[in-house]
C-alpha cells in the first residue's frame, strides 16, 4: 500500500479530518487510499498556531489512513488563501502549488513505527519487527471491514 509522509502537525490534522487538501510542489496522477506517515520532523511554528502539544504528537509512525480523489493546482495565491481552511497553511511561505484532496480519514489505535521517505513510498509490512503492531493492525483492519460492510 502506499504511504506519504507528513510533517506533524499537519499529519494529525489529516487523520482527524481536518486538513482536507495537503499542499505538494509535485503533481500525481495516482488516485486511491493511502496511508499517512507522521515524520520525525515537528513544526513547531504551525504547532503553536494551530494549539498543539509538540509531545502530544507521534512521529516517525504510520498514524492513519484517507484517500487522495483528485488534484488541484493553483494558479495563484489568491487561489490558495481561498483554501486556507482545507490546507491550513500560509500561503505567503510556500511554494506548493497541488493540493491533493482528501477524503474517509481513519486513524489508527495504535501508531506502526516505521521509517518515511520523500514523496509516496510503498508500505512494507513484512519490515515490522513487532508481531503485536501486526496483529493490531489486522484486528482493527478487519473489524474496520466487518462494522462498515455488514
Amino acid at each position: 500500500m502506499k504511504c506519504l509522509s507528513v510533517c506533524q502537525p499537519f499529519a494529525e490534522l489529516i487523520v482527524q479530518g481536518k486538513k482536507t487538501i495537503e499542499l505538494r510542489k509535485w503533481n500525481t496522477k495516482f488516485r486511491g487510499e493511502f496511508l499517512i506517515h507522521a515524520a520525525k520532523k515537528i513544526l513547531n511554528e504551525d504547532c503553536k498556531r494551530m494549539n498543539f502539544s509538540p509531545a502530544s504528537l507521534a512521529t516517525g509512525a504510520i498514524i492513519g489512513k484517507v484517500n487522495l480523489v483528485n488534484v488541484k493546482k493553483y494558479d495563484s495565491d489568491e487561489e490558495l488563501d481561498a483554501d486556507e481552511k482545507k490546507h491550513h497553511s500560509l500561503s505567503d511561505y510556500t511554494e506548493n502549488k497541488y493540493g491533493f484532496i482528501l477524503e474517509k480519514p481513519k486513524k489508527l489505535r495504535i501508531p506502526i513505527p516505521y521509517s518515511g521517505k520523500l514523496n509516496f513510498f510503498e508500505f512494507q509490512p513484512d519490515k515490522i519487527k513487532n508481531n503485536d503492531i501486526k496483529i493490531d493492525l489486522f484486528e482493527e483492519e478487519h473489524r474496520y471491514m466487518w462494522i462498515n460492510h455488514h
